[in-house]
């Protein structure tokens, strides 16, 4: 592999890098939250008053009417209007982790990367989403690439990998190399390798083995496993031995300890507890404190009515001395599969 720090090469900023914005689709899709989607408004409007305080937002909107309505909405809010900027952009989801183009630099210049979206290959519409790299090309001018791999296009989402903004990558099996919700048939571990390098600028590859239950990507890393420097790692952590999640989780710790062993990495890790099972009208979601979202000044950090928020509260704040960390109530938001990281997507200063 190329040496992954060749100014001339592409390099994925980490999060805590200095951004410019944070990109947001505003929730339209009934069907993500069957029976709860009263609820999901006002997350999504807490989320933006926070970051607007911090930097500026870009939230994409179905239709113009959308904007006149969504700008009362969000005035009431406190949200700072002048760092929200609304777009029309049609979408089919408001998980733009996954549907929105990563944003890339070469030369410090920024680049939106294209890769392709099939919805997890799970869900039949996802068509606008496919096509929301056009609008924010269109909104900024940004100089676009679209990766390929033996002349076909990549699929990959946001969320199933997590950079370090060096040279190390962080990803699991199931999502990429399982058998089940494929997203690019005969891909290899190898070829992925080759891909993370080339366009994310990484030549240390960690692959953990499954995600966590009732995430209906089949096993984003995002809930699992995320950076918060260039050499710590947040890791989910399961202590309930009857927990579907506690062999998985403890066997990634295990992954993650051999390869910084083998490669001489000096990674550390700090075990974020899981919180207690979480079902929603007898359905088990994805709950997990790991999908938290790092702005330029904040935090914004899930929680679930759960006994161990406080505790997670408190290793966040050890961790972030520089950021305010702010608790948002996923307890709602989680019954779409998703939560604050799964809707952000940011783009670097």
């Amino acid at each position: 592999m190329r040496n992954s720090q060749d100014k001339n090469q592409y390099r994925m900023p980490a999060e805590w890098e200095k951004q410019k914005s944070t990109w947001i689709a505003w929730p339209h899709n009934k069907s993500d939250w069957p029976g709860l989607f009263e609820t999901i408004p006002k997350v999504f409007s807490k989320i933006i008053c926070e970051l607007s305080k911090v930097q500026q937002v870009n939230l994409l909107v179905r239709n113009r009417k959308e904007i006149i309505s969504l700008t009362n909405i969000l005035k009431k809010t406190k949200v700072n209007i002048k760092n929200l900027q609304i777009h029309v952009c049609k979408t089919n989801r408001a998980w733009l982790r996954d549907t929105a183009p990563i944003f890339l630099k070469k030369n410090n210049k920024k680049i939106i990367c294209n890769w392709s979206f099939n919805a997890w290959a799970k869900y039949n519409d996802f068509d606008y989403d496919d096509k929301i790299f056009k609008c924010v090309k269109r909104i900024n001018k940004f100089k676009l690439i679209t990766p390929k791999f033996n002349g076909k296009k990549v699929i990959l989402e946001g969320g199933a990998f997590d950079v370090n903004g060096k040279n190390t990558l962080i990803t699991t099996k199931q999502c990429l190399l399982g058998g089940k919700q494929i997203r690019n048939k005969d891909f290899e571990l190898k070829d992925y390798e080759y891909i993370f390098n080339k366009f994310f600028g990484v030549n240390k590859i960690i692959w953990l083995d499954k995600g966590i239950a009732g995430d209906d990507t089949n096993g984003h890393v995002d809930d699992i496993a995320r950076f918060v420097s260039s050499d710590i790692i947040f890791i989910a952590s399961e202590t309930n031995k009857k927990d579907t999640n506690y062999k998985n989780l403890k066997n990634n710790i295990k992954l993650i300890e051999k390869y910084n062993q083998n490669k001489k990495l000096n990674l550390k890790l700090v075990k974020i507890p899981m919180p207690k099972a979480k079902y929603i009208f007898g359905k088990r979601v994805p709950a997990s404190y790991l999908n938290f979202y790092i702005a330029n000044k904040i935090v914004l950090l899930p929680i679930f009515k759960d006994k161990k928020d406080k505790l997670v509260l408190n290793i966040f704040r050890r961790y972030f001395k520089n950021r305010k960390i702010i608790p948002i109530d996923c307890s709602n938001l989680i019954w779409g599969f998703g939560a604050i990281h799964c809707m952000t997507q940011q783009e670097p200063k």
